[in-house]
């Protein structure tokens, strides 16, 4: 899906409904800007708390420590 849209005079960009919709983007909705190459990616910051739970399983016994690093 490909979209045109206009930076106004306040810099402001008016995301299209369509596109919104189709990603599930809410009002409000934190996002981070990374440049990329010529554009600018816009990526959505997830909600602290549907991180939880993500790194199950996980051991911190097997990690490294900064005397493991050059």
């Amino acid at each position: 899906m490909s979209e045109i849209v206009t930076l106004s005079a306040k810099f402001e960009i008016q995301i299209p409904e369509a596109l919104r919709a189709a990603r599930g983007w809410k009002v409000c909705q934190v996002f981070a800007l990374m440049p990329k190459g010529t554009g600018i990616l816009l990526i959505p910051v997830p909600e602290q708390s549907s991180l939880a739970g993500i790194a199950k399983g996980a051991e911190a016994t097997d990690c490294r420590d900064r005397s493991d690093r050059f």
